[in-house]
């Protein structure tokens, strides 16, 4: 009976701690509900230097377990004035993906879904990385479209790359990236 438990164990084990580089993102997600405080910063392509706004993020997340709704503001400049926008995400753990619609004043709304490349957990929760790509409309072409958000405790930061269809180069170009600071749940 002994030998029969153990070769159950060595069999079954495999089975059972089996799991995709994608698990348990949707929970890690949910982790990041609250308050946070930092600045959203974009790529000048005239000078190649980095641009900062200050910005608040708000993010709740919903009982479903895979759904969270962010909305993030920040001061566009005298003409634009704030700007809001809200951005509902789901993931499909089965699918590996993550959908998304965002809406902003005088915008059309922007969807999508992106494949979820990649998890890689860290010491706990609060400390992980996750990767996601999809090809989407950059400006007035196309492109290969990456987001690595990386959480670190109480801080989370997520660069966005571009790489553009029809270049012929294989090369990630950043686009934007925000760096933020918890501020409360």
């Amino acid at each position: 009976m002994r030998y029969l438990a153990l070769l159950f164990a060595l069999v079954a084990t495999p089975a059972l701690s089996a799991s995709t580089p994608t698990d348990g993102a949707a929970a890690l997600l949910a982790q990041t509900a609250g308050r946070w405080q930092g600045e959203l910063a974009y790529r000048d392509y005239q000078s190649n230097s980095w641009q900062a706004l200050p910005m608040t993020v708000t993010i709740a997340a919903q009982p479903d377990q895979v759904t969270t709704i962010r909305t993030a503001q920040f001061d566009d400049g005298p003409k634009t004035g704030i700007v809001t926008i809200t951005t509902v995400t789901m993931v499909d753990p089965a699918a590996a993906t993550v959908a998304y619609a965002s809406f902003r004043r005088s915008r059309a709304p922007d969807s999508g879904s992106a494949k979820i490349d990649s998890v890689v957990p860290g010491v706990d929760a609060a400390h992980w990385t996750m990767v996601t790509t999809e090809r989407r409309g950059d400006g007035n072409d196309m492109a290969q479209v990456r987001e690595t958000t990386t959480r670190a405790g109480d801080t989370m930061t997520t660069l966005k790359e571009v790489n553009p269809d029809g270049d012929k180069q294989d090369v990630w170009l950043p686009r934007n990236r925000s760096v933020l600071r918890r501020t409360g749940s």
